[in-house]
């Protein structure tokens, strides 16, 4: 069997009008059925699309990125908050994972296996999201504390690779010699090519779109490929259980669970998956922006390989964020409060099944902003200072990218 024909077995689904599209019309379709296809736990009928777990947050990419969006969020019928892409990761002020849980606690698992527990997410009176695991093995560890992370959308995902390093490294400014307020600082990650910015991740984890499939596949799914090989996902040596069931490793993907070419043909799609055009600025939003301090972390545009410029609004530096946002979690050479600036991306509110934030405790964009702190303060009382239909415009602004 072909490399081709076992990524679409993998894939269970191949569309017939793109078998017109030609080659990179096919690849792309293939791409996203394994976005979207649900996986199986092994053994299966076929062992090119099993692998599932054993522990795991979801059996599909598509589950937390529906529609490539971003998480979900709705009222649950118990009165508290149903949060689809929300997941909590475990960790202390070095980024060192829980020694029964592992980095991430996973509210599902295979046939005759028990989860690890479950997320409890309500809102409180302010609106803002109050979430906490109900953990079914036992306390964690000393010392460890838990991050909420709330999954991003993935337009426009593919145009962060596009942007110059050499860009890129000219914003830092780690000892804020400029005396801005704001000493970002790149993350550098090792890679075969040697230490390249991390672009991706909201503490900049990944350098590029395939690491941080990998890892997504690894820890959210529980499939292993060449860049993640434990065939037991996030499964660690207190869960005898988990590490006895079955795996998928098969020689048909290299030995793991699944190759490195259908995580070569998932972040292909996601490159595809263009930025919405904004709207029209009516309401000298962008002037705002600017005037703000938004920009100057969130920068609308930067250089690209090709001597062009790539609308992006992130650095995808470092920056302190204050208290506020320190959750106690951080990563090597990264601390606890500081996190990579998001590129700004599909913020409408979506009638409320929108949250913002790493953790997506706000549920507007004015509440996200009201949080920020640390390098951000002096953007955060610019914008609280502005007259109330100026802050409207802006907000409209941010709403429309």
């Amino acid at each position: 069997m072909t490399s081709k024909a076992r990524i679409l077995l993998a894939a269970a689904t191949v569309l017939a009008p793109a078998l017109a599209f030609g080659d990179a019309g096919l690849d792309r379709e293939i791409g996203r059925a394994l976005f979207e296809r649900l996986w199986v736990p092994a053994p299966a009928s076929t062992d090119a699309a099993d692998g599932l777990g054993p522990l795991f947050n979801a059996r599909a990419c598509a589950t937390c990125h529906s529609g490539a969006g971003g998480a979900r969020f709705a009222a649950a019928p118990d009165g508290g908050i149903s949060a689809r892409g929300l997941v909590v990761r475990f960790g202390d002020a070095a980024g060192t994972p829980d020694p029964t849980y592992g980095r991430q606690l996973q509210d599902h698992a295979v046939n005759g296996l028990a989860a690890e527990g479950t997320l409890v997410a309500a809102l409180a009176p302010d609106g803002s999201l109050e979430a906490r695991p109900d953990l079914a093995r036992g306390a964690l560890r000393a010392g460890m504390r838990i991050s909420l992370r709330n999954a991003p959308p993935l337009f426009g995902i593919g145009d962060r690779e596009r942007v110059d390093e050499a860009a890129i490294l000219a914003r830092a400014d780690p000892e804020d010699r400029d005396g801005d307020g704001i000493s970002g600082r790149p993350r550098m990650v090792e890679t075969a090519e040697g230490p390249r910015v991390g672009r991706y991740g909201w503490k900049g984890e990944s350098a590029d779109l395939e690491t941080q499939v990998a890892d997504a596949f690894a820890l959210d799914l529980g499939l292993s490929s060449a860049a993640a090989p434990h065939p037991y996902g996030d499964c660690t040596r207190p869960e005898p259980d988990c590490l006895a069931a079955p795996t998928g490793e098969s020689g048909l993907f290299e030995g793991h669970e699944i190759s490195a070419e259908i995580v070569t043909l998932v972040a292909d799609y996601l490159r595809g998956l263009a930025a919405k055009k904004p709207a029209p600025d009516r309401g000298q939003g962008a002037r705002l922006f600017a005037a703000a301090g938004c920009a100057a972390c969130h920068v609308p545009d930067m250089a690209d390989t090709a001597g062009g410029r790539v609308r992006i609004f992130t650095d995808f530096l470092l920056h302190d964020m204050g208290e506020h946002l320190d959750d106690g979690v951080g990563g090597p050479g990264v601390a606890s409060s500081e996190w990579r600036t998001p590129a700004l991306v599909d913020l409408a509110p979506r009638e409320g099944r929108r949250r913002y934030l790493h953790d997506g405790r706000a549920g507007t964009l004015e509440a996200a902003i009201r949080a920020h702190a640390g390098e951000a303060a002096r953007a955060r009382a610019k914008f609280l200072a502005l007259e109330a239909r100026d802050r409207s415009a802006l907000l409209r602004y941010l709403e429309s990218l």
